[in-house]
């Protein structure tokens, strides 16, 4: 990476346990691809509720030569993470995946769908 890791908390106390995770999947993205130009990380807790805990959200955002990847997961989606460590790996598989697919349009592995041949039809 070109450009060093940044990784923020947002209300919640910094974790060196969450930041040393953060750190383990970045590098694990980092060895899948190398055009991985920057990276920086969020992690957000919720307000606490009454009939869950602490939700948490996870930003990341990936920048690659000619794109910028960013992955969110909010309570919005269909599963909200009470478990931090859950939320990181939902969101750095999510970015893998779209890493993965940015990988192959660069290497012109995307297949390509050729237009039905148009015939000239004298009725």
């Amino acid at each position: 990476m070109q450009i060093p890791l940044e990784i923020t908390f947002r209300g919640i106390p910094h974790s060196d346990a969450v930041e040393a995770r953060i750190r383990e999947k970045t590098d694990k993205l980092e060895q899948f691809s190398d055009s991985i130009i920057g990276c920086k990380v969020a992690v957000e807790a919720e307000h606490q509720n009454q009939h869950q805990g602490n939700l948490y959200h996870v930003r990341i955002d990936l920048s690659v030569p000619n794109k910028h990847i960013v992955v969110s997961r909010e309570h919005h989606d269909k599963q909200a993470h009470e478990d931090v460590y859950v939320a990181l790996r939902d969101a750095f598989d999510a970015a893998k995946r779209q890493l993965e697919e940015y990988t192959r349009i660069q290497r012109g592995e995307v297949k390509k769908h050729q237009a039905p041949a148009v015939t000239d039809v004298n009725w």
